[in-house]
């Protein structure tokens, strides 16, 4: 199916907005409440792993799965949600671009919120170009958080399990064993206040004290083990250019 330009938009319209769609736009928000909630905001209780690849080209047309809120300049950002900053609106399970159109696809952070990712992986391998990269990022380690729903979590193996007729070239953890530790510390803290701005306060007085020891991932990143409980991983698959023949 040929849609053209990407840039213009969706073919069709879409789904109903949730609850989510409130969080992406104070995320962007420049009211004065906004703003100033994302400067008392702490800082991520993580670091990315420095030893990631980052170097896989983008070509002429790059896509960007589940970017709303985010500044993603040279790709199609595409999201559930019509807001600013979103290209097009659309179910991942259901890209709406023809095929091989791609020299680039992020998916970070999306398969863990998709009802079927083995089907989200197909449609990522029909749009990517031969020669083509797609990036993949899900956690393994990581808190319930529902965006808009939140269904499983991934280890590079199981990651590996769905990549089709596309071949690894990289993988890895993005964040570590202390990222880990510390959103789950902050998270347990939470529970015990009932009420949502006690439960705020918290999180910012936590976010802050603890936010140092984020960087003791820089050395845990480099062990072997750090996968046992490593937070976020990655993987960086290739579209082959030729497919072997399956013909006796």
């Amino acid at each position: 199916m040929d849609t053209g330009n990407p840039m213009t938009g969706a073919p069709r319209p879409g789904p109903a907005r949730t609850s989510l769609e409130p969080i992406y736009r104070k995320r962007a928000s420049r009211h004065w409440s906004d703003r100033l909630r994302r400067l008392l905001e702490p800082p991520a209780p993580l670091v990315m792993n420095p030893a990631e690849p980052k170097s896989f080209p983008l070509g002429r047309w790059n896509l960007y799965i589940g970017g709303a809120g985010r500044v993603v300049d040279g790709y199609v950002n595409l999201d559930l949600f019509a807001m600013p900053g979103v290209d097009v609106a659309a179910d991942a399970e259901r890209l709406p671009f023809p095929d091989g159109l791609f020299e680039r696809v992020e998916c970070d952070a999306v398969l863990e919120h998709v009802r079927d990712p083995e089907r989200v992986m197909r449609e990522i391998e029909r749009v990517l170009s031969p020669g083509g990269y797609a990036h993949l990022v899900t956690p393994f380690c990581h808190p319930f958080h529902e965006y808009p729903r939140d269904y499983r979590r991934f280890t590079p193996d199981g990651l590996k399990l769905m990549a089709g007729g596309m071949e690894v070239v990289a993988e890895g953890w993005r964040t570590g064993p202390t990222a880990t530790l510390l959103v789950f510390v902050i998270e347990y803290v939470k529970l015990w206040f009932p009420w949502r701005a006690w439960r705020a306060v918290s999180h910012g007085v936590l976010g802050w004290a603890l936010f140092p020891f984020r960087y003791l991932d820089l050395l845990l990143l480099r062990s072997a083990k750090a996968g046992r409980i490593g937070n976020h991983c990655y993987l960086w698959l290739r579209k082959r250019r030729s497919y072997p023949s399956t013909a006796l």
